[in-house]
């Protein structure tokens, strides 16, 4: 009988766990219908000709106890060998719930107060559009908002992505994400 309460309540919990991490949602206006990514957000340069500006996010959900935000831009299919960080924020308040278009601009003007831009594989602490090797397939982007227990992250001005990664990863308390395509 013990065993079976001990299930009961532990089951219960992870159900309980699970409801709560579907509620975390992020979505987009930046991406046609069949989920591509519009020419807004692609990359000015390395032979693309889009203009280079972050996309709208929304999120709403997140779990209890959500001290900041921090969202990423990545294409896991960018034949580096480890993929291609295209946005780092973090350090976003816990009472905004949105991005908007452009907010990843090199000046930051439209980022919320106190939220950074980490330093991305292009160099820039600002957005990079996608723009994959032309004749490559299709390359996945994938946008993630990450609710996190600490209110900001202790990273040096000129981290890497990967570091910041690193960081956000210790201290995320549930993450949704969102996916686009693009390819030429």
């Amino acid at each position: 009988m013990k065993r079976f309460r001990f299930f009961a309540v532990t089951l219960g919990i992870a159900i309980a766990g699970a409801t709560h991490a579907t509620d975390f949602t992020v979505s987009s206006t930046a991406f046609t219908l069949n989920g591509t990514l519009k020419q807004a957000q692609v990359l000015r340069g390395f032979g693309c000709s889009g203009q280079n500006i972050s996309p709208a996010l929304t999120w709403k959900g997140e779990p209890p106890g959500t001290q900041s935000f921090a969202v990423t831009a990545y294409d896991p299919d960018a034949p580096t060998g480890s993929g291609w960080w295209h946005w780092v924020v973090f350090d976003i308040p816990n009472n905004v719930h949105d991005l908007a278009e452009g907010a990843g601009s090199i000046e930051g003007k439209a980022l919320p107060p106190m939220a950074k831009q980490g330093r991305t594989d292009f160099g820039p602490h600002a957005y990079g559009g996608a723009c994959p090797p032309a004749g490559d397939k299709a390359h996945r982007y994938v946008f993630t908002v990450y609710a996190l227990k600490i209110a900001h992250l202790d990273v040096p001005a000129d981290a890497s992505p990967a570091m910041i990664g690193f960081m956000i990863h210790g201290y995320t308390l549930g993450s949704t994400s969102i996916q686009a395509s693009y390819g030429r």
